[in-house]
């Protein structure tokens, strides 16, 4: 079998607990954002894992998640700058179409969820990893940032919300170590946007294996530019 080409183009994941900014942190890099969270399971898909000692469905699991097609999509626009990507309705659990998506020829992208380090490994043996980055803060500021981004936009039930809030505010440590551990490098905003800089400038940093982080942090080169802040809307 003929070797694949090399990719044109490379990835950022972008990963981190749900409420930590990763939304607003992609949008302010001025980069191709691609919405992981869009690769979740539909809600009547059997093998959806459940919070222990409860019915609720475990959405923070990654069995809750298509890591497969994620891949899948990471790879073909690495490739060839194009997909296709599901839309995800995330208030009645189900995909409800399908977009195309472009990065053009820009030679980053981003791609951002909570499941982002889950495919680290898997990036970076298909040779298209830029850089894989954990973002972390408070866990009370997740919290609040998180309930009222959720309650805004009606995800949930409101008793679904609080109960799944708590329950990650109390594990959000060990979210944090366990993407670490799968090569994701944790750090907060400011240095999170310079390693986006400092991949954009083309100094690629592949992540280290499970137990290692991704490396050192590198400030961003002179005269890098990112987007202007925006208003947080946080995956």
């Amino acid at each position: 079998m003929p070797a694949q080409p090399s990719p044109t183009t490379r990835v950022l994941l972008l990963a981190g607990p749900s409420g930590s900014g990763k939304s607003s942190l992609a949008a302010r890099t001025g980069l191709p954002v691609l919405r992981l969270d869009d690769f979740y399971k539909d809600g009547d898909d059997p093998t959806l894992p459940l919070v222990e000692g409860s019915d609720d469905i475990d959405w923070d699991s990654p069995r809750s998640w298509d890591a497969d097609a994620a891949v899948a999509a990471v790879q073909e626009l690495c490739r060839t700058g194009r997909t296709a990507v599901p839309v995800y309705d995330i208030s009645i659990s189900a995909r409800v179409g399908q977009d195309a998506f472009s990065v053009g020829r820009t030679p980053l992208f981003v791609a951002e969820g909570i499941f982002a380090a889950d495919i680290v490994a898997r990036c970076q043996d298909l040779g298209l990893l830029a850089d894989a980055i954990c973002l972390r803060g408070r866990p009370s500021t997740t919290f609040r940032r998180r309930l009222l981004r959720d309650l805004r936009e009606g995800r949930k039930s409101v008793p679904f919300l609080l109960r799944r809030g708590w329950r990650l505010m109390r594990a959000e440590r060990g979210i944090v170590s366990r993407q670490a551990g799968l090569g994701a490098h944790p750090c907060g905003r400011d240095e999170a946007l310079g390693r986006v800089a400092a991949a954009a400038a083309g100094r690629h940093r592949p992540a280290a294996g499970p137990a290692g982080t991704a490396g050192a942090p590198v400030p961003p080169p002179a005269g890098a530019a990112l987007a202007p802040r925006t208003a947080e809307s946080d995956v």
